[in-house]
């Protein structure tokens, strides 16, 4: 089957390609297969050293595979190098705490001796998205190739140029054959390949429904799974915030990747007493934002990935209008070539909207009014999504106080929601299972052995 791609900023057509067919997909599995039954004996110390050789390759080729990102799904240029960045740093910090994280523990039993070890599974199937192309294939395989698996990607058909430039990545860092590769596959290769024995483990970032679809068949299979999915993130605004500081994180909260990010802010509750100073900053913000040619190192928010894209929001945003919302700024398309949507701000919005019961994967913001920190929350809880959500305040107590009730698998307080190699990312509720990163991403993987001695004889 070929399918071609496109720039998002030009709607020109950048290339076309073709999957792989049944048996060649079938001969990479045999090559990584085999590539295990190695790497899985290569001391960690080396699996290391590879790590640093290839956060040196990201460092050095960060332009060449930010370009990449930019022409195939739109990103910023100085966004994308960033992310490429962002890898890099990633692959220098399991470099340096893998060991530690991996190291056989003791535990005191009735035997002699009791050890626990973390001990590689196999090939693990990683089937990735297109909105950060680069960081999420790599916070997945940075963990499961160190801790001695290997793995096969199967990326969104959107960034096909960047997943074939990672695959390179490895190579270039002087990684075994078949450690890491990347297939071009239709969804019907994916089914066969998570049913297949040989792979041991599958990791999807993606759509809920996506999400669920995996997960069933992973689960029938008795195969271990970790999904990232949606998220529709609270960014609770306190009545004795920063509020021009707070302003200009929200947008950057809701605009970063052209609002297409699972943890991007969502849903932006707001204390009455402060609703309605901090919407006219708000707006202020998001009509101050640089849209426009994604090449150009100005630029802040580049188009949306599809024309799709652009539907929904328009659908989204026309459903909040009908139920009685008023939009402050944007809400339409921007006329011309590309894929791009003005960043839109709207009030009186209710529950029963699009904007707030569903992800909003684009540069739309709904505020909502909060009377007081328990409507706060339970406003923020009102949702199916557990992924993230940020607070703002001057007073730190308080806004702990109400991070301890909020439903998501991470909460930050005065900061933007993100991720970080060395903490836990990952959601609750139809926010997804199990986490990435840290050493609990790294474990995911990992088949968790209990060794015990016993003394022979009386």
């Amino acid at each position: 089957m070929k399918f071609r791609t496109v720039n998002p900023a030009t709607e020109e057509i950048l290339n076309e390609y073709e999957t792989l067919s049944p048996a060649a997909i079938h001969e990479k599995l045999n090559q990584a297969a085999a590539a295990y039954s190695h790497w899985k004996k290569t001391a960690l110390s080396d699996r290391c050293n590879a790590l640093r050789r290839l956060g040196k390759v990201l460092a050095e080729r960060k332009e060449e595979y930010a370009r990449h990102i930019t022409l195939e799904m739109g990103k910023p240029i100085t966004s994308a190098v960033a992310e490429v960045e962002k890898c890099a740093f990633a692959a220098n910090e399991y470099a340096d705490r893998a060991t530690g994280w991996l190291e056989p523990e003791s535990v005191q039993a009735d035997g002699l001796e009791h050890i626990v070890r973390y001990e590689s599974m196999g090939v693990i199937l990683s089937i990735m998205p297109w909105n950060f192309p680069f960081w999420q294939a790599f916070r997945f395989a940075i963990p499961a190739v160190v801790a001695g698996n290997v793995s096969l990607l199967k990326h969104s058909s959107i960034v096909p140029a960047c997943s074939m430039a990672i695959e390179e990545a490895f190579l270039h860092a002087e990684f075994p054959s078949g450690v890491f590769q990347s297939i071009l596959a239709d969804h019907d290769s994916v089914s066969r390949l998570i049913l297949h024995p040989a792979i041991r483990g599958v990791s999807l970032t993606g759509s809920t429904s996506a999400g669920k679809h995996v997960a069933q068949q992973s689960g029938g299979a008795l195969k271990k799974c970790v999904v990232e999915l949606g998220g529709s993130d609270p960014f609770i605004v306190l009545d004795d915030a920063d509020l021009e500081w707070t302003a200009k994180n929200a947008a950057l909260g809701r605009l970063q990747n052209c609002g297409q990010s699972c943890i991007a802010a969502k849903r932006f509750i707001v204390h009455k007493k402060v609703g309605d100073r901090f919407t006219e900053l708000f707006a202020l913000q998001m009509r101050s934002q640089v849209m426009g040619d994604p090449l150009d190192p100005h630029t802040q928010i580049g188009p949306m990935v599809n024309r799709a894209g652009v539907e929904g929001m328009e659908n989204q945003v026309a459903d909040a209008v009908n139920k009685g919302a008023h939009i402050v700024t944007g809400g339409h398309r921007v006329a011309g070539k590309g894929f791009f949507y003005q960043p839109t701000l709207l009030t009186n919005v209710t529950s029963d909207m699009e904007v707030v019961k569903d992800e909003t994967f684009g540069p739309v913001a709904p505020i909502i009014i909060a009377d007081s920190d328990d409507h706060a929350v339970s406003l923020a809880n009102n949702s199916p999504f557990g992924l993230g959500g940020s607070i703002w305040s001057r007073d730190i107590k308080r806004a702990e106080a109400i991070a301890e009730e909020i439903e998501s698998g991470a909460v930050f307080i005065n900061s933007i929601t993100k991720s970080d190699p060395r903490m836990p990312f990952g959601g609750i509720k139809e926010s997804g299972l199990g986490r990435e990163l840290s050493h609990f991403g790294l474990h995911e993987f990992t088949n968790v052995k209990g060794y015990n001695l016993y003394k022979h004889g009386g």
